[in-house]
């Protein structure tokens, strides 16, 4: 699956383009480009501890969020190409900053060059790998990336597929993210701390899921999907109040304003019924842009 890029299908969308001459729905040639790479402090608490998480963030995307906080790298493939020693060296470099992991974020459809780089940085390479997407992803990727990554962070966005389609152009995004999140959990088999500082995780999977204004209802309905497919205790479930009309969300009216106390409480309150529990949430404070960090190359 991740020789080269002559017939692209590392996403559900398998685009099977040949990106050396073109580019796909992602954005993306056959040559990595990079946004930011630096410590970040805002990832979960179990990730980011006290010196940061080592953050390498990709331009493009496969899905195409009208709401994306990541706009300029993900939509607009903003970034700086590097090549794939480079990005070893990057790896090692936010390691000897004191990076508590590397943090991949929105790197799928440049796993063959990711895959080459980790080969190369591995020996010296001693903190955990983390896999930060969108859920958007291939079984057949996941299950290829086994033994290179340690944690799996994916959003899981909606359960309905006319939001899905509305909000990302992807009417199959919950059966590409439910799929993929059994695969992970499946490699990872359950949550594993750090032996030295047990607030760090150092291997298993963390279910991200933002809650959207005026679709709580299918909130609440991936949350009991959650409860009812996913095995208790074997994961952690971030709930996401942070989210901001950003980028296009002007032109969707649904969703062209803050969520509410109300709307977040009540997929919370959801989660408590059904016994998701493990896991973080999020003040209501958390939706500020400084959330958001400056994509100016820092770190390439």
């Amino acid at each position: 699956m991740f020789s080269d890029y002559n017939s692209c299908r590392l996403c559900p969308r398998a685009c099977g383009i040949n990106r050396h001459i073109q580019t796909g729905f992602c954005g993306a040639g056959d040559t990595i480009k990079l946004a930011r790479a630096g410590l970040h402090m805002w990832e979960e608490p179990c990730l980011s501890g006290t010196n940061g998480s080592g953050a390498v963030f990709f331009s493009g995307c496969t899905l195409k969020c009208v709401f994306c906080q990541n706009h300029a790298p993900s939509h607009e493939n903003f970034g700086r190409e590097v090549s794939v020693a480079r990005l070893a060296e990057i790896f090692l470099s936010l390691q000897a900053q004191g990076a508590h992991n590397i943090n991949l974020v929105t790197a799928s459809h440049y796993l063959p060059s990711v895959v080459r780089a980790l080969d190369l940085a591995k020996p010296r390479l001693h903190i955990p790998i983390v896999y930060n997407c969108g859920g958007y992803e291939r079984v057949e990727a996941i299950r290829a990336l086994s033994g290179y990554i340690d944690i799996y962070l994916p959003d899981l966005k909606y359960y309905d597929s006319s939001l899905s389609l509305r909000y990302s152009k992807a009417a199959d995004y919950f059966k590409a993210a439910s799929g993929a999140i059994l695969e992970m959990l499946a490699q990872t088999g359950g949550l594993c701390w750090d032996k030295k500082t047990p607030s760090l995780l150092k291997k298993g999977v963390i279910i991200r899921h933002l809650v959207l204004p005026g679709a709580r209802e299918d909130s609440m309905r991936l949350l009991s999907w959650i409860a009812e497919a996913l095995p208790a205790g074997s994961f952690l479930l971030s709930l996401l109040s942070q989210y901001m009309p950003f980028y296009q969300s002007k032109d969707y009216p649904g969703i062209n304003r803050r969520l509410t106390t109300y709307e977040y409480q009540k997929v919370v309150d959801h989660a408590v019924r059904l016994g998701l529990t493990d896991g973080y949430r999020q003040e209501r404070s958390s939706a500020r842009e400084e959330y958001t960090p400056p994509f100016d190359l820092s770190g390439i």
